[in-house]
């Protein structure tokens, strides 16, 4: 839970080109390509209007993102066009879902590897299913609300898709048997409060 009157603004990094073919990136260390840093970009310009149209001074937020480099290179595009510079946070609880020995494979890719049953395990329980050598959506969920834990002011973070479908059920009340299966939009900004949300 947020306190009250506290804000997370919530971005997910913009488009891979394993994004594009369905490649399960996890933790892997993915650069984001030219519509991803479009994105990036075009988000950065969103948040600068609506921070405008309050009256907030971009600087007066805290920012963080996961220590991996399509979200820095998103965030950095976002501060950019908020006129910040220099570092920020970043946080490890943050990182993507650990996909383990499926990371770099498609679906495709690891039903032709034998790995079919597993596929159909992971399709019919998302929040319990654990890749080998990762970890499940329910330990992904925990870590995050872990982290949720330490927002004390208004915070612009820029994580992954799995971090944006648990945000959901810890802030909005989704039920989390639904949350993997949350679209997961690159190109808008999302703004939460506690059991409340807005996408623009």
């Amino acid at each position: 839970m947020l306190p009250d009157g506290v804000r997370l603004i919530h971005i997910r990094h913009g488009q891979t080109d394993w994004n594009v073919v369905g490649r399960l990136q996890g933790q892997l260390d993915i650069p984001i390509n030219a519509i991803g840093q479009g994105q990036a970009n075009e988000n950065g310009r969103r948040l600068r209007a609506r921070l405008a149209d309050e009256g907030v001074r971009p600087a007066s937020l805290a920012y963080v993102s996961s220590p991996l480099g399509r979200s820095r290179e998103t965030m950095g595009r976002i501060r950019s066009e908020l006129a910040l510079g220099g570092d920020w946070a970043t946080d490890d609880r943050l990182r993507e879902v650990a996909f383990g020995d499926w990371s770099g494979f498609t679906y495709d890719e690891l039903r032709r590897n034998g790995q079919e049953t597993l596929v159909k395990a992971r399709k019919k329980d998302k929040w319990s299913f654990r890749p080998p050598g990762g970890e499940t959506y329910a330990e992904l969920a925990e870590r995050v609300g872990e982290w949720l834990e330490t927002i004390d002011r208004d915070t612009v973070a820029v994580t992954h898709g799995g971090v944006h479908r648990v945000l959901f059920g810890h802030l909005c009340g989704t039920p989390w048997h639904e949350v993997p299966s949350l679209p997961v939009p690159q190109d808008r900004v999302f703004i939460f409060t506690n059991e409340t949300v807005e996408s623009f």
